[in-house]
């Protein structure tokens, strides 16, 4: 009798791959900080500077008015000052939000190539739309999630899970794109490989990076796309 064949292996499906969009993959940070500038200005808060608006950054947009306004002491609705600074915000990036060419490179990389991909957002629903449709994003990023629609926002694990439930995937099968700390803790809460690109260069010894499978310490000017989506299609490595 002849030897039956050896049976084919099964090919692993692309791996989902889901964004943060701040930070990661545009240099939105400069309008977050200038709508909040102004707004603190126009409630007798003058002079918030750039390094009192870094401890914020990979914090959702609500819970940074919510400190805040309570260091600053200040006497409004977190709805209302949420309210001005999200107009702000969206005057600002519609004038001109710069895309990462290395992180735009590797969305169309992994879009040619079959990847399940989301972005999952501090940012409210309304400012991620606008940021992707200005850059041009929208159209290789059509699942978003905005901490708006979960209970929680990062360091919890609520917006990564949230976008595996609407792409379809198991959350042990993604990889997440960040450039803060807080995020980077949300996807290994999540179960999910991370890809850390820290926007803060001194932010990138701390902890909560460590847990990420691929870390690019000198931010994005050390990210290449290349790199990334190499690692991506590594076997994953079970834990001993």
């Amino acid at each position: 009798m002849s030897a039956s064949p050896a049976p084919q292996a099964t090919p692993t499906p692309p791996a989902p791959v889901i964004f943060d969009l701040d930070g990661t993959l545009v240099d939105s940070e400069p309008n977050y900080y200038e709508a909040g500038r102004r707004l603190l200005a126009g409630y007798g808060v003058p002079d918030f500077s750039w390094e009192q608006h870094s401890r914020f950054i990979g914090i959702g947009t609500r819970e940074t008015l919510e400190i805040l306004s309570g260091e600053f002491g200040i006497d409004a609705p977190v709805d209302e000052l949420l309210e001005g600074n999200n107009r702000t915000y969206l005057e600002l990036a519609r004038a001109h939000t710069a895309v990462f060419p290395e992180m735009r490179a590797f969305v169309e990389r992994l879009s040619a190539a079959g990847h399940p991909m989301a972005v999952a957002s501090g940012s409210s629903r309304s400012a991620i739309e606008a940021v992707l449709a200005g850059t041009g994003l929208d159209a290789l990023l059509t699942t978003i999630v905005s901490a708006e629609e979960v209970a929680h926002g990062k360091p919890e694990p609520d917006v990564f899970l949230e976008a595996a439930g609407r792409l379809g995937v198991d959350p042990g099968d993604c990889v997440v794109l960040e450039d803060a700390a807080p995020g980077a803790l949300a996807a290994h809460r999540a179960g999910m490989r991370c890809i850390a690109v820290p926007y803060v260069a001194a932010t990138a010894d701390d902890p909560a990076f460590l847990s990420a499978g691929l870390l690019f310490k000198g931010g994005q000017g050390e990210f290449t796309a290349r790199a990334a989506y190499d690692w991506i299609g590594q076997p994953v490595r079970s834990s001993p």
